[in-house]
């Protein structure tokens, strides 16, 4: 059995996230139907994230196993004809035994987008959280500044599912501006359940001035969630760089950024 590391990118919006869920439509089980479509047998398709509903990947990376002999260069090609629009393949590489599109994940990028003007950009529907008061960048950046380094997250999660320690390592946490968008990119070894979203909520809250850049420290250190910023809407998340490296499979996946 060959194992495929599949790329993708994907709008959400019509999915209840990745992972397959019972009578409702997401992007695993559409891509499993498609892939099973193509090589002639029943496909388990492993994804690096279980992103929630709602939420976009500019890339994002599935593995799964084929005894199929299609050429690993066409079945990009195969895949999207039995694609709906909103999911596309961009790659396919044929990777190691062991290759595991979610374990062998070191590092991931999420970018959280806000339209902050008093008007809003029906483009940017379901792609965007509008926010129609002014946001300082500066304050932002100084809220999302303390999330950089190993911390428990607890306080920045949502119940779901069950995970052996909520301690994680934020490598970066930008902000950017570009005219009325806001962009947040985070990257960190793990995300836990709305970490990303929550992350988000919390630097807007000290924009608003509910809470001081430097407070964050402490409430990360509390783990109470009451305490921290709301999650914010699904629409706005993208994940849009992964790193792998698992000792033989080394190699980055990402997208140049257009609005």
């Amino acid at each position: 059995m060959r194992n495929i590391a599949l790329q993708l990118t994907y709008l959400g919006t019509a999915y209840h996230g990745w992972q397959v869920q019972k009578n409702l439509p997401t992007i695993a089980e559409t891509m499993e139907k498609a892939a099973a479509m193509v090589v002639g047998h029943p496909v388990h398709m492993t994804g690096c994230g279980r992103t929630d509903a709602g939420v976009h990947a500019r890339c994002y990376v599935a593995s799964f196993r084929t005894g199929s002999t299609i050429p690993v260069e066409r079945l990009p090609y195969a895949l999207n004809t039995h694609l709906p629009c909103d999911i596309v393949v961009t790659g396919a590489r044929e990777v190691h035994e062991n290759f595991n599109a979610i374990a062998s994940c070191v590092r991931k990028e999420y970018t959280y987008q806000i339209y902050n003007s008093r008007l809003k950009d029906p483009f940017y529907v379901n792609r965007a959280w509008f926010y129609p008061r002014h946001l300082d960048e500066t304050v932002l950046q100084a809220a999302a500044d303390q999330f950089v380094g190993t911390h428990d997250f607890a306080a920045v999660r949502s119940v779901g599912t069950d995970v052996k320690s909520t301690v994680r390592t934020v490598y970066y946490y930008t902000v950017e501006r570009m005219g009325e968008v806001i962009r947040l990119k985070v990257c960190a070894n793990g995300f836990l359940y709305n970490m990303a979203r929550a992350m988000a909520g919390t630097v807007v809250y000290a924009a608003e001035g509910k809470i001081r850049p430097e407070e964050i420290g402490a409430i990360l250190e509390s783990g109470n969630r009451t305490a921290a910023g709301p999650t914010v809407p699904a629409g706005g998340l993208y994940m849009t760089h992964l790193w792998y490296d698992d000792g033989i499979e080394k190699f980055e996946v990402g997208s140049d950024w257009t609005p």
